[in-house]
């Protein structure tokens, strides 16, 4: 089953439009990074799949977007079978969230409801902490179930917005600039989770401007370039000197390693 399908996609926010008739398909199993410069469209494209933004109807009734295989969605149900892990998400935790301060467990507890804490409605089950228990150990985090996410550091946090994307073993993991306010040491750590994921057989959506952070278990790169694909294909081919110079409007040369791929501007 395709995770995503995209038919000639327009999206138009505030009168502008921000994706020009974007066509893909991505399968399950198939990682993926989406590349492009700030302001490509790269987080509009994730906001499309997860259903916080909607596309443009097609006047002959043809579904511009299909998420698993089906165009229409319960919210909920949807996001309940994606994991997403974002820099946004984690500011949503930490400052704008309407449940007050919220513990490591209770946002690793929250992915089985796709909210941003523990609401007083919902039913906790003694199996859903005894993953989210689990979950949290799997990252190195369980020690921090207790303590509130405002006063973690920025990737002991995201460690924990990881195992909450994973408690309910979703089809895939949508990865959205997720090194964001990460330092050196941290960034590293952090994708070296995300390979350990993809090696166990979890569906990857990356989506970032850093080429350095696609991991040797991607295969496949969608260039964007001003909301249009510019370019999709094997990795091999789509990060060379000429097609990073073209999406990134800068003399680029780029350097293989282990199986990353590095890159610097010539100018």
């Amino acid at each position: 089953m395709n995770l995503i399908e995209l038919d000639d996609a327009d999206v138009v926010l505030g009168g502008r439009q921000i994706l020009h008739r974007v066509s893909l398909a991505v399968r399950g199993g198939e990682h993926t990074a989406i590349l492009g410069p700030n302001g490509a469209g790269k987080s509009t494209l994730i906001k499309l799949v997860t259903l916080q933004l909607y596309p443009v109807a097609h006047e002959d009734g043809r579904p511009p977007i299909r998420v698993l295989g089906q165009d229409r969605w319960d919210v909920f149900a949807l996001r309940s079978q994606l994991g997403i892990v974002s820099a946004d998400l984690h500011d949503r935790f930490v400052h704008g969230n309407s449940n007050g301060i919220v513990t490591g467990l209770d946002a690793v507890l929250s992915g089985f409801f796709a909210t941003h804490g523990i609401f007083a409605h919902q039913q906790v089950t003694a199996t859903m902490r005894t993953k989210a228990a689990a979950a949290l150990d799997r990252f190195g985090a369980a020690h921090l179930g207790a303590a509130a996410l405002n006063t973690m550091s920025t990737g002991e946090a995201r460690r924990v917005l990881i195992a909450r994307a994973l408690v309910h073993e979703p089809k895939a993991l949508m990865l959205d600039e997720p090194t964001r306010g990460l330092d050196l040491a941290a960034r590293h750590a952090f994708m070296e989770r995300v390979r350990t994921i993809a090696r166990q057989g979890t569906t990857i959506l990356l989506v970032t401007h850093h080429v350095d952070e696609i991991i040797p278990e991607i295969d496949r790169v969608i260039l964007l370039r001003d909301g249009r694909v510019a370019f999709d294909g094997a990795k091999s081919i789509a990060l060379t000197a000429r097609h990073l110079s073209e999406v990134f409007d800068a003399p680029i040369a780029i350097d293989q390693s282990r199986g990353y791929y590095h890159v610097r501007v010539t100018r």
